[in-house]
């Protein structure tokens, strides 16, 4: 039978648990869990993910406030260039020592410490309190905060729809067009004039 400890993610906060006012820092680095992203854009499974914050005790659990950072491959929505870049976002957790829905108080209080631009969770400790397991706080907080269209910057000017040209790399690239309704236009005054000819001769 698997153990609390054994998991890559988890986090001894035993001696803080049931000890409200008590606080834990954490800065450790993580393997990315499995399903975050797609081919567009994601995080690479196994790939290093750090954390930096505090687990702080209150009366019904623990809040886990902390920075996110992973390395996110992607593809560019516009020219389709590969990028890779560290994206970071802020997270705030609850870990009850009860069930989540006997701690509705304790999360409208996570909700006011979070704030608006920070995701809030709620996510079970082991069965003795004493590991918090971050696996799926990382794969939920990073999958939600990954951008729907990655861009490599935010000026970038894309691809030629005409022939595929990246037009970042050739500024001054364009197409001679011509307007399909000015051609037909054309077309049929070309015709009226072959017609006054003919009258004509």
């Amino acid at each position: 039978m698997a153990r609390p400890e054994d998991s890559a993610w988890a986090v001894s906060v035993a001696q803080v648990a049931s000890r409200p006012g008590q606080t834990k820092l954490i800065d450790a680095v993580f393997p990315a869990p499995s399903g975050i992203g797609d081919n567009i854009i994601g995080v690479r499974e196994g790939a290093d993910v750090s954390v930096t914050g505090s687990f702080d005790s209150i009366v019904d659990g623990l809040i886990l406030t902390a920075h996110i950072n992973a390395p996110v491959q992607a593809e560019c929505t516009r020219c389709l260039k590969p990028i890779e870049r560290d994206w970071g976002v802020d997270v705030t957790a609850f870990f009850p020592y009860d069930s989540p829905e006997d701690s509705r108080n304790s999360k409208e209080e996570v909700d006011i410490i979070a704030g608006e631009d920070e995701s809030e969770d709620t996510y079970p400790l082991s069965r003795d309190g004493a590991f918090a397991d971050l696996e799926a706080l990382l794969r939920d907080t990073l999958v939600e905060a990954l951008p729907l269209q990655p861009l490599c910057r935010e000026d970038c000017r894309g691809l030629c729809p005409q022939c595929g040209i990246d037009l970042n790399e050739h500024l001054d690239h364009h197409h001679e067009t011509t307007d399909l309704r000015f051609a037909a236009l054309a077309d049929l005054k070309a015709q009226l004039e072959q017609e006054e000819r003919e009258r004509n001769a």
